[in-house]
């Protein structure tokens, strides 16, 4: 049993979409294939996966270093102790040596892009539903048969008002969300406040909106954003301030009594603790949005629940950043509190199965053995080729 290739393209998202902080008009990602030697259903077996998006391609790091550390590799030393699968552990130990502590950014997103894919490769062998194998290892077999799901959307788009934003807002409700996720900080706070109370006309109340800053905000407009939107209620305030300013979103949690999100930028277990111990952050209410394959993949998110549960956070805090089925599947295994959608907005990369359907705000879970890109007619057509 051995991975006998790995391969990696970079696709375009070509996006015109803005938030607070940029646009994502030269926005890539990398796709990567991992090829083994077991057959299953006459073909051999291929793990897919992408490094979510907002993050851009990562392609150099992983053929400089990391393809060729597994590609070289006793291929013993990559499988599980009953000779029957790959473990990803020790695929992730391979990727890891010679590494120097820190500098995460600079080949999480690459590593955890290829660790994801070996986990598609895993549950596609034991012929299961990845979150079905996540829940067997890491969840103590209690597999979700759905979960809860909110939608991102409300970009600003040049000519476009409040009936825009409440016409994108009421097509989502139709389509089965309950909760929605607006952005702000591209407008001035006063405009910004009547793109919520908009918002909040349609969905019914602040707690089915949450507002997405994007990291964008100085001291000075951190603040005033938090005295703004604090009497609306709403689900939750995302990412008021620089990810790593752990010292301006203590003072605005202190200041700003709702829910607060964030986490999305944060790429190893090290810097969430950090977050959690140092941002002022309350595990009664905030939300930590982790994005499983540009923070080392799998493997090393379950090192970041257990290091979150010694700090006494829940794991229904977690709502993975990425909208995608890879996260999908992470949500329902671990037994997260919930999943993000981006229905329309990423092109292929977005969105779920071609048959996937939410009602009343929840997602099932597939039963197809792996992440199931298979069923995602678009994507897989970038996908089986490489």
């Amino acid at each position: 049993m051995r991975i006998v290739d790995i391969k990696e393209i970079a696709v375009p998202l070509n996006s015109s979409m803005r938030n607070a902080a940029f646009d994502f008009s030269e926005m890539t990602t990398s796709v990567v294939a991992v090829k083994t030697d077991v057959v299953k259903g006459g073909k051999p077996v291929v793990g897919y996966a992408f490094n979510s998006t907002g993050r851009y391609a990562c392609g150099a790091q992983m053929r400089a270093r990391f393809i060729p550390r597994i590609l070289k590799a006793d291929p013993a030393s990559l499988v599980d102790e009953p000779g029957t699968n790959f473990d990803p552990v020790k695929i992730l130990a391979a990727m890891m040596q010679r590494e120097k502590p820190g500098g995460h950014t600079e080949r999480s997103v690459g590593i955890g892009t290829i660790e994801v894919a070996c986990w598609d490769a895993v549950a596609k062998i034991e012929d299961k539903p990845l979150h079905r194998v996540l829940a067997e290892r890491y969840n103590g077999g209690e597999a979700q048969q759905k979960v809860q799901c909110y939608v991102g959307g409300g970009w600003y788009h040049a000519g476009k008002g409040l009936e825009h934003l409440q016409d994108e807002i009421r097509k989502r409700l139709d389509e089965g969300y309950t909760t929605m996720k607006i952005k702000v900080g591209g407008a001035s706070v006063p405009d910004d406040v009547k793109r919520v109370e908009a918002a909040i006309k349609v969905v019914g109340g602040g707690e089915h909106l949450a507002v997405d800053a994007n990291g964008a905000f100085n001291r000075e407009r951190a603040l005033a954003y938090a005295d703004a939107l604090a009497p609306f209620g709403l689900r939750w305030f995302e990412e008021p301030t620089d990810p790593l300013d752990f010292a301006l979103l203590a003072e605005v949690t202190a200041r700003y009594g709702s829910p607060v999100g964030t986490g999305e930028n944060l790429f190893s277990t090290q810097d969430i603790e950090n977050l959690a111990r140092f941002g002022g952050l309350r595990a009664d209410r905030d939300i930590l949005q982790i994005d499983e394959p540009q923070s080392y993949g799998i493997v090393q998110f379950s090192r970041t629940l257990q290091m979150l549960h010694r700090l006494g956070w829940k794991r229904t805090s977690v709502f993975p950043h990425g909208g995608n089925q890879m996260t999908l599947h992470i949500v329902g295994g671990f037994g997260l509190g919930g999943c993000e959608a981006y229905p329309d907005v990423f092109g292929a990369f977005a969105g779920f199965a071609d048959d996937a359907k939410v009602e009343h705000g929840w997602l099932k879970l597939p039963d197809r053995p792996g992440i199931g890109f298979e069923a995602q007619n678009e994507l897989y057509a970038l996908m089986k080729d490489i």
